[in-house]
């Protein structure tokens, strides 16, 4: 479903990351783990050129391209395919809950606004915030907001939703909420590429945890394998820390 070869990302003399290839089935759930800087949050943003790559083949289902020759059109018609869920909420605090839902499908998908409202709907039927349609962001709890954002990525249909380190921002009340709805697109086979570090999620979610160190995949496995049998001295440290301080 997805195949990115040879991505490569830099900043100015900074090589953030040099030939990273991944693949990714449908239904499946990718979890990256790793050090903070080592280029994660950097490869989803590239995945769906928030952040232009340098260099690279990218293919999602019958799209295909190579970086160097990317055409707008091509990058429109990827960001179709994709949704982002990112780590400050990233909504629009002069719109309500649902005109924050249903802007994707007006200005990307280029929807009926009938259509799109009705949609924005559902989705926050479904999330739970059927009460708050109405409601501005800065009146809404941070899990609130989150639980908008990724309402705003389902709501697009798309083809896998990539989560930059979406609990990352909450206060530890509201965590669990995000992830529990996290966990429902999980149950429901929605392709997911989760940067983050909630170690259990990643246990009970992932069909595969990818370890990234110094903008490299180092080691990937499911994660019974990579949390009790890592094979590289670098996931190993990296686990005995992080383990360490909140076991799964």
């Amino acid at each position: 479903m997805i195949d990115i070869r040879g991505l490569r990302k830099r900043f100015g003399e900074h090589t953030v990351f040099s030939g990273i290839d991944l693949t990714l089935a449908r239904g499946e759930i990718i979890v990256v783990v790793g050090p903070s800087g080592t280029g994660k949050s950097t490869l989803l943003r590239c995945i769906n050129f928030l952040e232009q790559p340098d260099g690279g083949q990218i293919r999602v289902g019958d799209l295909s391209f190579d970086i160097s020759r990317v055409t707008r059109e091509q990058i429109l018609a990827l960001r179709r395919r994709t949704a982002f869920v990112f780590q400050n909420y990233a909504l629009f605090y002069n719109k309500t809950a649902l005109e924050n839902i249903a802007e994707g499908l007006i200005v990307v998908d280029r929807q009926p606004k009938a259509r799109a409202y009705a949609r924005a709907r559902e989705i926050l039927e479904r999330i739970g915030l059927a009460d708050k349609a109405d409601a501005y962001p800065a009146s809404l709890s941070g899990g609130q907001q989150q639980r908008i954002g990724i309402g705003r990525a389902m709501a697009r249909n798309a083809d896998v939703i990539l989560f930059d380190e979406p609990t990352s921002s909450l206060d530890p009340q509201w965590v669990e909420e995000v992830l529990g709805l996290m966990k429902q697109l999980a149950a429901d086979n929605q392709t997911m590429i989760v940067v983050t570090h909630e170690m259990q999620f990643a246990r009970d979610v992932a069909d595969r945890v990818i370890y990234m160190d110094g903008g490299e995949i180092v080691e990937q496995g499911p994660p019974s394998e990579l949390f009790t049998r890592p094979q590289d001295a670098r996931t190993q440290h990296f686990l005995r820390q992080v383990l360490a301080a909140n076991p799964v």
